[in-house]
């Protein structure tokens, strides 16, 4: 059998989809489906991604059982800190000392792992990276 990702559905609040659809646009990311519902988005034929005004009012722990982050890769350092930039316009804080370079998780000491994490406004945990050579 051959199987891949085809997308996630991440469940938020109505309110906050102007958040979802504004950070992914910013990120690059082809609206496929904007509806009263949600919003379906996706990034050069890969794995779309659906925020759905679903959310029950129950509290996110990423740190329990489920998804812990959803990771956006990036091209370029600098797009990194146009996220973080972005972030900040809109008062949402870079979490965990961010942005910063992770050598820990580098491929090998000519590259970086270059990351800012954050939570939207409905507590789900996102990572914004840049993986690649240095200086990118």
């Amino acid at each position: 059998m051959q199987s891949r990702l085809g997308h996630i559905q991440v469940n938020v609040t109505s309110e906050n989809l102007p958040f979802y659809r504004d950070l992914m646009g910013f990120l690059g990311w082809k609206t496929i489906h904007d509806a009263e519902f949600g919003i379906g988005v996706e990034a050069d034929g890969e794995p779309s991604i659906w925020f759905v005004a679903a959310a029950n009012g129950a509290e996110n722990d990423y740190d329990g059982a489920g998804m812990n982050h959803l990771g956006i890769h990036t091209g370029s350092q600098a797009d990194v800190d146009n996220v973080a930039a972005f972030l900040k316009e809109r008062g949402v804080p870079a979490l965990f000392e961010t942005p910063r370079h992770r050598p820990d998780f580098a491929q090998d000491e000519n590259s970086t792992y270059y990351q800012v994490m954050f939570e939207s406004p409905d507590r789900v945990l996102f990572e914004v990276v840049y993986r690649g050579p240095k200086g990118e």
